[in-house]
């Protein structure tokens, strides 16, 4: 039978408590089950903020984005001609109500939206920094310039829309590694608390930059609903990403210089015959002199490419005009066989 305290006993045993005499021990708590008992360790979970991206999956998602300030950064350095620097400051999941409330008011918001994903994404871009690039862009030196406490004005709006096209182009970028995709900004809004992409408690993955221009230094966070990247969750595993980016670095950098090449202008020549002639002869040419050559007329034309000998040709008119058409590619002795002097003709 359980031993029961009196009154006298219950008020001696407080007493020596006060006293310090007694030590309290926190003890974890004990979990009984099955045949012995045995301690398990408790963690505190919080229901209202599951976390339902991985470390393997999140730290996937810091070095993408580490990718994307390191370009963007380059990036905007290039049109304010300035250095800014854009690195990932942190990266963590939150709930969409709790990201809301953590931004200012007014603050630049930008909405954004992919064809090939399912939701949109928000980019927020503190006044502490946008102000400053909006007075760069308008030729100001950034020395005593006061932050407006307001929302951006329609032409800062379209100032500022040159930064966030920028942004999403090498956002864009940076996800092509794990999927093809085109960011655009869908809308804009000075008040965060106005826009509902997702419902409250709905768990996003938040990353946060710092951006620093000389003296000026602000935050930009970009949201990710889990729905958006829930599709593309199996790609974020390490060794996953690790393996892809292996895999398509070669290809992607071979396509970016394709790209980038694909509409330099380049000079092509058409050579039509050669010959030799008298100085003297050359003195008295004039208005309506032929010169004739021993090229019979049926033969190519040689066809340079920026200096390089690359096809062979006929020579005709297309639409009123003179022009080559390409019969094939110059093999080595045809071009030695063809190749101009100092006094050969040209067509350009």
């Amino acid at each position: 039978m359980t031993d029961v305290l009196d009154q006298s006993e219950v008020d001696a045993l407080l007493a020596a408590v006060d006293a310090g005499q007694v030590q309290q021990h926190d003890a974890p708590p004990k979990v009984y089950g099955g045949k012995s008992p045995g301690q398990v360790d408790v963690q505190v979970y919080d229901f209202k903020r599951p976390e339902r991206v991985s470390k393997d999956q999140m730290r996937a998602l810091e070095a993408l984005h580490e990718g994307f300030g390191r370009n963007l950064g380059a990036a905007l350095s290039g049109y304010l001609r300035t250095i800014i620097e854009v690195s990932v400051a942190h990266i963590e999941q939150l709930t969409y109500s709790e990201f809301i409330h953590s931004l200012p008011n007014p603050t630049c918001f930008n909405l954004l939206k992919a064809e090939q994903l399912d939701g949109q994404l928000c980019l927020e871009i503190s006044p502490l920094i946008i102000y400053p690039i909006i007075d760069r862009l308008l030729g100001g030196s950034n020395a005593d310039l006061f932050i407006p406490q307001r929302p951006l004005t329609q032409i800062e709006q379209r100032l500022v829309q040159r930064i966030t096209d920028r942004a999403t182009h090498h956002l864009s970028e940076a996800w092509s590694n794990l999927t093809p995709v085109t960011f655009s900004v869908q809308d804009f809004e000075s008040n965060p608390q106005l826009v509902q992409i997702v419902p409250p408690n709905e768990t996003v993955v938040v990353v946060g930059f710092e951006l620093k221009m000389g003296n000026r230094a602000g935050t930009m966070s970009l949201c990710i609903p889990y729905n958006v990247i829930e599709p593309i969750m199996g790609v974020l595993a390490a060794q996953n990403w690790f393996s892809y980016q292996r895999k398509g670095g070669q290809e992607d950098h071979l396509r970016k210089l394709k790209n980038s090449v694909s509409h330099a202008p380049v000079e092509v020549r058409a050579f039509l015959a050669q010959t030799t002639i008298k100085l003297s002869d050359l003195l008295a040419l004039q208005v309506g002199d032929v010169i004739t050559t021993e090229k019979d007329c049926e033969r190519d034309v040689l066809i340079q490419v920026e200096g390089k000998h690359k096809f062979l040709g006929q020579v005709g008119q297309f639409r009123g005009n003179r022009a080559v058409r390409i019969t094939r590619q110059c093999q080595q002795a045809e071009a030695r066989a063809e190749k101009p002097g100092h006094g050969g003709g040209e067509s350009r």
